[in-house]
């Protein structure tokens, strides 16, 4: 590249580029220049990452006078503020290109803004909280790499009768945990023997620790409290299709089933904007988030007019925490999101299986530590499901007189990332229906994390050995320790606008006065507008039940009904560790399942910007401790979806995908059903198969 080319310039020329390959390292597809997200992006992979991040890389390095010690751990592009981009109309300049860098340089988390026009370092603050940025390759590849050489670790792995070479080990976070573990960035290294299997998650080492320093580039301490454990055997552990398997244990194959579409899909994809049936949104990779939906409105065929919905959402955090105290288990309380990113470890999909016939790909564009750019191939898929779900329906009786059989199908776009997070895979979906509902979606497979042990069956263990498990033996030597996941959504709903209101629905029972009624008692509605955001937050009661509208009180229907959406929980889990645990004090954010905030730019993360190591002085619940006024306020929900997962023999070797969801649906958005009008399936607009051959 250049060392004149800068931003300003492809703004310039990409209007007429049609393909272009920048260093052989990312071929662009496409560029259209364009207003079409939450930042006012021109509508390429690389024009949202690759072309600028090597650059970018070099303008830091030129200001500090300095190069290789630099590691770039993040490259965003530095969003417009939000009444720029609602104000924004296709025609108008775009605002100032900015590139949004955090790096670690000299020992310090350095937060850059860079102008891409003028080559210059607009803002550059030295982070001063606890917590670190998300770890790059070169911290895990050097923690896992570093105790192969060290004299101590490999007489222990000797002593437990497993070869160098059959070794593979896992960088993981930390936590924190005491004011011995400031001042440097710590990985805490496991390993297991990939001896016999590639599912090595299933043979661990049980006990053996290696705290390593990734600053400073040394071991600090080795623990070995695993002796006399012995490593589960590699039997049956590999789980791919071409393992050997006996016959009389492969299950019945399953003929073949393909949605087909003869017309083929009805969405279109436009650099990141998709359309949809009466849906448009802006689709965006995120190193952090994985994906990121945004400026998402739907059109309402009874009025004619396009509504906004969602300015932005995305999962702004997962915690993981394990229910083991010992020493080789405590501190694995993870933050996927802000430890790892959830975009750079989603794996390319896999074509039929990941996703459907039809389905489209994309690709994401992410930063290495050196600033250079690469690819992240197929990272996300959009398709249309159905899946023989009716959308509406009614039929009379023979008693009314009326022959009617009126019945539409359900047909919905998905768009969907999965997250190999080490041993986890995340699949997370985001599901939208014509009748204007989303529908996010978490699916959890992968391998459990396990813990090695002596036992191979409960018959050889009294009751209060058993009582002292924190896990159920999932196989010989093997226990599938208890834990928890919790995946925090941020969602700035603007509803038909952006001044929106949180009101709590009630349902409260009411008792009948003597004589009024055969009926004892009854339900009825009680609102209550949340004033502020601690009014707001909810702990979700089985019986207490209420709904939770995000409401437009100046957008209001014919008949006077505030146009809004509702959170619908599904299946979840709260949180039940001590609020003073260290863990649950990062993780404060899981202690309530809603919460309500003023929108702010720089609160996007429920676990704080800087998570890995961080104490938890930057969360969700610390600025929701202000109290801030939130009715008739641009706002955002957070919503947190929680399993408790006490591990079964099913999970082993792999286990199969548990899911939960939450609704996002229209509570007097319309003036009625919007899918009235839908049109039904009819044989003549399918394909018709005829066998050529019976047997």
């Amino acid at each position: 590249m250049p060392d004149d080319f800068t931003f300003a310039t492809l703004l310039k020329i990409s209007a007429e580029l049609e393909s272009a390959e920048i260093g052989k390292v990312i071929h662009c597809k496409s560029i259209q220049i364009g207003f079409v997200s939450d930042t006012i992006v021109a509508n390429s992979l690389m024009s949202m990452y690759g072309f600028s991040m090597k650059w970018v890389r070099e303008v830091v390095a030129r200001v500090h006078k300095v190069f290789n010690e630099i590691a770039i751990h993040s490259v965003y592009l530095e969003e417009p503020d939000k009444s720029i981009v609602l104000t924004w109309n296709k025609g108008d300049p775009l605002p100032p290109r900015k590139a949004f860098v955090i790096a670690f340089l000299n020992g310090k988390s350095n937060l850059m803004i860079i102008d891409l026009e003028s080559d210059q370092i607009t803002s550059h603050e030295i982070y001063q909280g606890s917590g670190y940025p998300m770890l790059t390759f070169d911290d895990m590849r050097f923690a896992t790499q570093a105790p192969l050489t060290n004299p101590e670790f490999i007489k222990i792995i000797a002593e437990r009768g497993v070869r160098l070479s059959d070794l593979t080990c896992s960088p993981l976070a930390v936590g924190w945990y005491g004011e011995n573990e400031e001042g440097r960035r710590l990985v805490k290294v496991q390993c297991y023997s990939n001896e016999g299997t590639i599912n090595f998650y299933m043979r661990p080492i049980e006990g053996l620790t290696v705290t390593v320093d990734v600053d400073n580039r040394e071991i600090l301490r080795i623990s070995h409290t695993g002796r006399g454990i012995p490593i589960p055997a590699a039997t049956d552990t590999d789980y791919r299709h071409v393992a050997k398997n006996k016959p009389e244990e492969m299950m019945k194959p399953l003929n073949p089933i393909s949605i087909e579409q003869p017309k083929g899909p009805s969405f279109s994809v436009e650099g990141h904007m998709v359309r949809w049936a009466n849906w448009e949104f802006h689709l965006k990779p995120d190193p952090r988030a994985g994906v990121i939906i945004s400026r998402a409105v739907v059109h309402d065929s009874n009025t004619g007019r396009t509504k906004r919905v969602m300015y932005k959402g995305f999962s702004s955090e997962l915690f993981v925490p394990y229910m083991d105290p010992a020493e080789a288990w405590y501190f694995k309380t993870y933050m996927d999101a802000g430890e790892y990113g959830m975009g750079l470890t989603a794996m390319s999909l896999v074509p039929l299986n990941d996703c459907p016939r039809n389905a489209y790909y994309m690709d994401g564009v992410f930063t290495a530590t050196d600033g250079k750019p690469y690819v992240q191939s197929n990272m996300m898929c959009v398709f249309e499901r159905y899946a023989g779900d009716i959308g509406w329906r009614h039929s009379e009786t023979p008693i009314s007189g009326m022959e009617i059989r009126e019945a539409r199908p359900k047909v919905t776009l998905v768009v969907r990332m999965a997250a190999s997070v080490g041993n986890y895979d995340y699949i997370l979906d985001w599901e939208f229906q014509t009748d204007g509902l989303i529908r996010v979606k978490v699916g959890l497979s992968g391998m459990l994390m396990v813990k090695g042990t002596h036992l191979q069956n409960l018959n050889q263990m009294e009751k209060a050995e058993r009582d002292a498990m924190t896990g159920p033996l999932v196989s010989e030597n093997v226990i599938g320790v208890v834990h928890d996941h919790y995946v925090t959504f941020h969602l700035d709903m603007d509803i038909d606008g952006a001044d929106n209101s949180f009101v709590k629905v009630n349902l409260e029972k009411e008792e009948t006065s003597p004589g009024e009624s055969p009926r004892k008692s009854y339900l009825k509605v009680k609102r209550e507008v949340a004033q502020t955001e601690k009014e707001a937050q909810v702990k979700l009661k089985l019986y207490d039940p209420a709904e939770f509208h995000v409401v437009n009180h100046g957008k209001r229907s014919r008949l006077g009904n505030p146009a809004g959406y509702k959170v619908v929980p599904g299946g979840t889990a709260a949180s039940l560790l001590d609020h003073t645990d260290p863990p649950q004090f990062r993780a404060s954010f899981t202690n309530n399942q809603i919460w309500v905030t003023p929108y702010n730019k720089s609160e996007q993360w429920a676990g704080g910007l800087l998570v890995w190591q961080s104490k938890g002085e930057d969360t969700l619940a610390v600025w929701s401790e202000r109290d801030r006024p939130i009715d008739n306020k641009d706002i955002v929900l957070w919503y947190t979806l929680g399993f408790h997962h006490i591990p079964c023999q099913e999970d082993f070797p792999i286990m199969p995908t548990v899911s939960s969801s939450f609704d996002l649906k229209p509570v007097n958005f319309f003036e009625k059903n919007p899918i009235l009008r839908s049109s039904p399936n009819v044989e003549e607009d399918l394909p018709f198969c005829r066998a050529t051959a019976s047997v």
